[in-house]
């Protein structure tokens, strides 16, 4: 039986991350993502120019979230900053667990796409070190902060192999990244 056409960008972004995942950005083609989602090669073509172009779709909302999380960080004082960014990047990772996965994955892919035209995304990788770090200059606090978050990273690209729910690996990622940057219990 046929699929009907209702839903199929949907269904060739959900293939597309999964054999992503599966085979990595390279090893998957354009038409193993249009067989997979039921579709000829030709339509996933009416929808994605090219599988960079999938790619960037399927990032895109992590962008907009990063970018969002640096606007609410922006206001906060030094003494708050840190925990808001920690927290809220945790938050991101899991929310967007098999995308961060994807991009985990393939980095090499990733850092060659073209921008994905996100305002205010300039610099906020920078920013949200500075965040981490409790705005600090200091060494100690900055590279604690780039272990923290490259953690995180790492962390929710394995999130599907820890036999843990989201509740407790929100509150086991929080508390231990937080305690790295010497703000928890020790």
């Amino acid at each position: 039986m046929a699929r009907s056409p209702s839903g199929l960008r949907e269904r060739l972004l959900d293939s597309s991350v999964q054999l992503f995942a599966q085979r990595g950005f390279r090893g998957t083609s354009l038409a193993d993502v249009a067989a997979d989602a039921g579709c000829s090669k030709a339509s996933l073509l009416y929808h994605f120019s090219s599988k960079e172009a999938i790619l960037a779709e399927l990032l895109l909302p992590i962008g907009k979230e990063v970018v969002a999380l640096d606007r609410r960080l922006a206001p906060l004082d030094d003494r708050d900053v840190a925990e808001a960014a920690v927290t809220g990047f945790v938050d991101l990772t899991l929310r967007y667990r098999r995308e961060i996965k994807l991009l985990f994955d393939n980095l090499a892919d990733v850092t060659s796409l073209p921008d994905l035209g996100i305002d205010g995304v300039d610099g906020v990788d920078d920013r949200l070190v500075d965040a981490v770090a409790g705005r600090s200059p200091g060494p100690e606090a900055r590279v604690a902060a780039h272990l923290v978050l490259g953690g995180i990273f790492a962390a929710g690209a394995a999130v599907e192999r820890l036999p843990f729910d989201d509740a407790t690996l929100r509150a086991s990622l929080t508390t231990s990244a937080l305690r790295a940057l010497g703000r928890g219990r020790a």
